[in-house]
């Protein structure tokens, strides 16, 4: 007799989020034969990763994975992207959803060869919000240098100004439509993956540290954009108040985390990123001394822990165990201080340096506001937890748990299994 299979039925699967782990599930469904919609609220896909400078635990740049991935998008015509679209609803269950998403304005068309002649002509200079405001960028851009889709996008500020104007004028293939206007369409899909991601916590938020008070305390993510090559710098680890290349750096580990007054739990990537971010300094600063002021330092797994060694064995790196009580503007009104007790002398430090960085953690996306979807489940910390029993809806690396590039690809490829199953119960 012949064995029994379970033949898939028709059906498509949602991926709300474009980020490390919403690519890798699209990719895996799609290239075994399913339908494959991605809902994406930036004008762009990449998420996170593409703000990197390098992610472990080879130290890639974003290009070395993700170029690999938007050709394995654009090459398979089961996959539909939608950018700068948002899920407005979501109705149904397991096997049968129909999802209300709204598509907002790109107000640049598919003729956009990405000239870059629109931001030529544009003269007006917005807060870059790529690189977490550390410079401006024009209101007619490219998101990055390799960005998917490749084309240029016009911002809602210079809509009805002249700025706009300028920008149809100079465009030759009559890319620029400034009549585009939001849309809504229903999709309907057998199974949703979230993939919605995370936020840095805002630390503004940590009033003993100084964020938002003192220019040269920055946070863990600007450090990153500064050390890129498309960064603000050009990768130049400068200090914004005098753009000048620091010969003292201080990490403040748990910035925000393993606190109940902020986030109660682990973020699991910081430590790792500031003994990455140590690399990054000491190779543009060769004489620069790092400080970094840690409650543990937790290197998961046999590759980390060999780096953190590495690190560790820089003679000018020092690794201070002590929880950061407050810092303070020298002087000079440059030069910040950080004061901490050394949890293993009992000693009061107060070291004085030209640059602080924040190993501010990881918060969902999903925790500032819930997801349009009323069958989730939520940690109390925001991250969605996975009913498998149930299945129908699932969520993806960060939007589960905190996770690293390598965890989340891992994970995602897990959930994109889950969710096929999902497609072919009867």
């Amino acid at each position: 007799m012949a064995e029994n299979k379970a033949a898939p039925f028709s059906g498509s699967l949602m991926v709300v989020g474009g980020g490390i782990a919403g690519l890798t599930t699209a990719i895996e469904a799609a290239e075994v034969g399913y339908e494959v919609f991605i809902v994406e609220k930036n004008p762009y896909l990449g998420g996170r990763v593409v703000q990197l400078n390098q992610y472990f635990p080879k130290l890639c740049p974003p290009t070395c994975g993700l170029e690999i991935n938007f050709r394995r998008i654009k090459d398979n015509p089961r996959i539909k992207v939608f950018t700068l679209a948002e899920v407005e609803k979501v109705e149904g269950g397991p096997g049968s959803y129909t999802v209300k998403v709204r598509l907002n304005p790109r107000y640049v068309n598919e003729n956009c060869t990405c000239c870059g002649a629109c931001a030529e002509a544009c003269q007006a200079e917005l807060p870059n919000d790529f690189n977490f405001g550390l410079d401006k960028r024009k209101g007619a851009y490219l998101p990055f240098e390799m960005a998917f889709p490749a084309r240029y996008v016009l911002s809602p500020q210079i809509i009805g100004t002249e700025d706009a104007k300028r920008c149809v004028e100079a465009c030759r293939y009559g890319a620029i439509d400034l009549e585009m206007k939001a849309k809504t369409i229903d999709l309907n899909v057998g199974a949703i993956v979230w993939a919605t991601g995370w936020e840095p916590y805002d630390a503004s938020k940590i009033d003993n540290l100084g964020f938002g008070r003192y220019p040269n305390i920055i946070t863990n993510m600007m450090l990153e954009r500064l050390a890129a090559p498309n960064g603000p710098t050009g990768g130049k680890i400068l200090r914004p108040s005098d753009n000048k290349e620091p010969q003292s750096v201080a990490f403040v580990q748990c910035a925000g985390s393993r606190d109940e007054n902020h986030l109660p739990y682990c973020s699991y990537i910081c430590c790792m990123a500031s003994l990455k971010h140590a690399t990054y300094i000491r190779e543009r600063c060769p004489e620069a001394k790092v400080y970094i002021f840690y409650i543990d330092l937790r290197a998961p797994g046999y590759r980390y822990e060999k780096f953190y060694k590495k690190v560790k064995a820089d003679q000018n790196v020092f690794f201070i165990k002590g929880k950061v009580a407050e810092v303070e503007q020298a002087a000079d009104n440059h030069q910040i201080t950080v004061v901490a007790e050394n949890a293993v002398t009992g000693e009061k430090i107060r070291q004085t340096v030209d640059l602080v960085v924040l190993a501010t953690g990881m918060q969902p996306t999903a925790k500032a506001a819930k997801l349009p979807a009323g069958d989730l489940k939520y940690t109390e910390d925001g991250f969605i937890v996975n009913d498998f029993v149930k299945g129908g809806m699932f969520a993806a690396g960060c939007a589960n748990k905190p996770a690293d590039v390598v965890s989340s690809n891992q994970n995602a490829t897990g959930i994109a299994l889950k969710a096929i199953q999902t497609l072919v119960r009867r």
